[in-house]
């Protein structure tokens, strides 16, 4: 079964935040960064003004 992600929805800041430190971690397996990576590329994109 495939399941299509709304366009409205993001990963939290929170969220976002342990996956990011799961990452960093050498400890953390394959995997769990394999999902951490995922959650990180589904966060809000925050516009930057010239």
């Amino acid at each position: 079964m495939t399941y299509k992600k709304a366009t409205n929805e993001s990963t939290s800041k929170k969220v976002a935040t342990i996956a990011s430190n799961l990452l960093r971690n050498p400890k953390t397996p394959a995997a769990v960064k394999a999902v951490a990576a995922s959650a990180l590329t589904q966060t809000q994109n925050k516009s930057k003004k010239k």
